[in-house]
């Protein structure tokens, strides 16, 4: 297995030194899921709800979130992002949405963190967006479906475009 890397020689938590790592574009996506009861997603999908655009929301969110991935999580380095993509798509027959999120990078560290943040952010906005009338939502399936750029190989996962 390979060694922790935010974990110093005596096991203390410390940032991972990027700057003699190459600049590369880097690529990152992630997928996950809101499961909801169909009324709400129909009044979703109608554009019904009262307090707007719930899909625009979320995906404005999402972009937002990316952005401050390193505000959040500790040991994040702060990227400059060059791209961030949120795509939501409703799945009328599971009663849900799938939101997908990339983000992109030429810089000296990847991006997974960013695109999960950005997902996650996406999908918590729809929650809150229709808590009101939906409080049994759930969120789920959030993983990584591909990384690709510097050092290590091109990852993707077993098979994508299966969903939990």
């Amino acid at each position: 297995m390979t060694q922790l890397t935010h974990f110093n020689a005596e096991g203390e938590a410390h940032m991972v030194d990027v700057g003699d790592k190459p600049a590369t574009r880097r690529i990152a996506r992630v997928e996950g899921y809101i499961t909801m009861r169909p009324a709400t997603l129909e009044r979703i999908e109608q554009g019904a709800h009262k307090k707007g655009d719930v899909l625009g929301v979320a995906r404005i969110a999402g972009i937002m979130a990316a952005k401050r991935t390193a505000d959040l999580i500790p040991l994040c380095h702060p990227i400059p992002i060059s791209h961030v993509a949120i795509d939501l798509s409703i799945e009328q027959e599971a009663n849900r949405i799938r939101c997908q999120a990339q983000v992109e990078t030429t810089g000296p560290t990847g991006v997974e963190m960013e695109a999960f943040t950005a997902a996650q952010i996406a999908l918590l906005t729809i929650y809150d967006m229709c808590k009101a009338i939906d409080r049994g939502m759930r969120i789920d399936g959030v993983r990584l479906l591909e990384k690709a750029g510097g050092k290590s190989a091109h990852w993707q996962a077993d098979n994508p475009a299966t969903p939990p």
